[in-house]
């Protein structure tokens, strides 16, 4: 089936569970189900999220010395 018989598909059924109440929360509640499944690669989970930290705190730091610039420090660094 190609995506626009899908869409055809999904519009007919959608405008058949419109007029039922009880079947739009169902169909509201998998269709949020469904959206949470696809991976977002922007989002992670807050184990990882420190896992990150602590692997940053592991690595070289550095400070900017006095009246130097961001621009300064990377070129510095470089």
């Amino acid at each position: 089936m190609t995506a626009m018989q899908l869409n055809a598909e999904m519009l007919r059924n959608m405008s058949i569970i419109a007029e039922d109440e009880n079947l739009l929360r169902r169909a509201a509640k998998y269709l949020r189900k469904l959206a949470a499944e696809k991976e977002d690669p922007t989002k992670f989970s807050r184990e990882d999220f420190f896992r990150r930290i602590d692997e940053a705190k592991k690595g070289p730091s550095y400070e900017l010395k006095e009246g130097e610039t961001l621009e300064d420090l990377i070129e510095r660094v470089e």
